[in-house]
């Protein structure tokens, strides 16, 4: 049965939509598929258990714990794996939000705690696509000395002000002492050490950038035989800084993305009014079983709520992006996008409406990725010539124009359709060799990707030794004691990843701590060697990016938990065990 224009999308049964002529239609309801077979569920309500104060918290770091305690063997060169089990497969995994993700705890009250510290990993695998682990260990060593504090009468609220306040400071500290990225060496180095010390790993993602260049595209797929191969096709992508205008439409959880491929694309400047508007091409992507993505000035809230109630119960696979940028920026950046996927570029200035748009009018992508600030799109290599004359023609521009402001964003543009984009294809030998490989990869293409943005911190855990040196200036400007106290916790948890990293190695974390704080800034413990070198030097770096929102994101987290006074979960119900029937009685 196809849709048709009497029976589509709805944001609520109750709803009835003005059209733009001002007539009211009827309530919009979505189409039924005659295969579904609907089920009556019956849903019992249980009680809440409800906790309060220390039992409180105590049962929430219990759940931190048990969390951090199977992330943390993975870290440094010598960490460990952990294998995660489920009904249909078993993974044998290196990657901390992959682990964290995959904990779930029986106890109701300690899995609440689980479930807290599960999105640092998230928001730091959006964020810097790597660190994920360091995250965790420090935000569990943040709670554990700020639970001692509370515990001896300390405010959690001015914790939570001298945490924040050292973390901001320390930021700047980090990003002051921080190295750019220098060449193959640097990116393998970084690329390796994400990898789990896996020079292959190294090696193939220095190739591939060396190729695509800083501002190319990476992405990953299985390839059909055991080898590892990279395609290059240059000048067939473009990024622009918006991301989705709803996390409703975000289709890989894991990673906060929106995924979509061989996606159709409506591009216009134009504000959507009304779902009518562009009713035919939702009708008709979802006949095809194609994604949409729409690029607009501007969406009703009506309008947003439709797409997103749709999109939730599986009618519509759909995403919206608002216009980037700003006046005639904001319409060449839309060209450039319509260009790239063959989109009529939908514009009042050529007298084209967004009203009636139909699919002929519709671009189409190869691949697009959305993050919360940021699209990328990925064109169809068809398009290459069209592309390439683009380019042309705004090389010509830059070289013709005199103003700064012009000449700048220019030079945006075409750094942007210039980039190159890469695919891996990732190969192996049975299919746990295959996800571990692909994580790998993963981890080492993003860290990557982070240190080319704000460069390079020595690692090893070290760059944290030595921020913690700093934490006493930070506190003798504090007038208020538990602020100070706050800062403390601060210092200590700095020294939680150099201590986890040597005793994952073997070594004494506590001598290794004491050895590094003895050094300049850029010596540390390469637990690889077993030797204290300069870790730049020897190839031992973190990211600066990772490492800040590694940080940022675990004294957030940890505020949460140490000002957090109550819990309320779902209690389980056990079920009765059966009476035997005995005869004569009843039970």
């Amino acid at each position: 049965m196809s849709p048709s224009a009497s029976s589509v999308f709805y944001p609520n049964p109750l709803f009835s939509m003005q059209n733009p002529y001002g007539r009211s239609t009827s309530p919009y309801i979505p189409w039924r598929n005659p295969n579904l077979v609907r089920m009556k569920l019956t849903v019992r309500a249980t009680g809440k258990k409800i906790s309060y104060g220390k039992d409180c918290r105590e049962a929430l770091q219990a759940g931190i714990n048990k969390l951090a305690d199977a992330v943390s063997v993975t870290l440094g060169p010598r960490g460990r794996n952990v294998v995660l089990s489920d009904s249909k497969s078993l993974k044998v995994v290196n990657d901390g939000v992959t682990i964290a993700r995959a904990i779930e705890l029986s106890e109701t009250m300690e899995n609440v705690g689980a479930t807290l510290i599960q999105e640092v990993a998230v928001k730091v695998n959006a964020l810097a696509g790597d660190g994920t682990t360091t995250a965790i260990i420090l935000a569990r060593s943040m709670i554990k000395y700020g639970m001692l504090a509370v515990a001896f009468g300390a405010s959690p609220i001015s914790l939570k002000r001298g945490i924040d306040a050292t973390v901001k400071e320390l930021i700047e500290v980090l990003k002051k002492n921080s190295y750019p990225v220098n060449g193959r060496e640097d990116i393998k180095a970084i690329a390796s050490i994400s990898a789990g010390n896996d020079e292959f790993v190294g090696n193939l993602i220095a190739d591939t950038i060396e190729k695509i260049g800083p501002d190319g595209v990476i992405s990953l797929e299985t390839s059909q035989t055991s080898e590892t191969i990279v395609t290059i096709d240059e000048g067939l992508k473009v990024v622009v800084d918006k991301g989705y205008m709803s996390p409703h439409f975000i289709t890989n959880q894991e990673k906060s993305l929106v995924e979509f491929d061989n996606a159709k694309v409506l591009v216009t400047d134009q504000r959507i009014a009304f779902v009518q508007e562009i009713l035919p091409v939702l009708e008709k992507t979802t006949q095809l079983s194609v994604p949409l993505l729409i690029f607009a000035e501007d969406i009703s809230k009506q309008v947003l709520e439709t797409l997103v109630v749709n999109k939730m119960q599986g009618l519509l696979n759909v995403a919206v992006v608002q216009c980037p940028g700003f006046l005639e920026g904001k319409k060449a950046i839309l060209q450039d996008i319509a260009l790239m996927t063959g989109a009529d570029f939908l514009s009042g200035d050529f007298g084209l409406s967004i009203m009636g748009v139909t699919s002929d009018q519709l671009g189409i992508a190869r691949k697009i990725t959305i993050t919360s600030n940021s699209t990328t799109i990925v064109a169809d290599p068809l398009m290459k010539p069209e592309i390439q004359a683009r380019i042309l023609q705004l090389k010509k521009d830059l070289a013709e124009t005199d103003k700064a402001s012009l000449s700048r964003k220019l030079s945006e543009r075409i750094a942007k359709l210039s980039g190159g984009v890469a695919v891996i294809k990732v190969g192996a030998h049975t299919e746990t060799e295959l996800e571990e490989r692909k994580l790998r990869i993963e981890d080492a293409k993003n860290a990557t990707f982070a240190a080319m943005d704000e460069g390079i911190v020595p690692g090893g855990g070290a760059a944290y030794v030595h921020l913690a040196k700093h934490v006493p200036t930070i506190k003798s400007a504090m007038t208020d004691e538990n602020e100070q106290i706050g800062a403390d916790i601060v210092a200590k948890a700095l020294l939680a990843p150099a201590k986890t990293i040597a005793t994952n190695a073997g070594v004494d974390g506590e001598v290794v701590v004491e050895k590094i704080q003895a050094c300049d800034w850029r010596t540390g413990y390469n637990a690889m060697t077993d030797t204290y070198e300069d870790l730049l030097d020897a190839g031992v770096a973190d990211p600066c990016k990772v490492s800040r929102c590694a940080l940022q994101s675990a004294a957030s987290i940890a505020g949460i938990v140490l000002t957090t006074e109550a819990a309320m979960v779902e209690k389980v119900r056990t079920p009765k065990p059966a009476v035997p029937q005995v005869p004569g009685i009843t039970p």
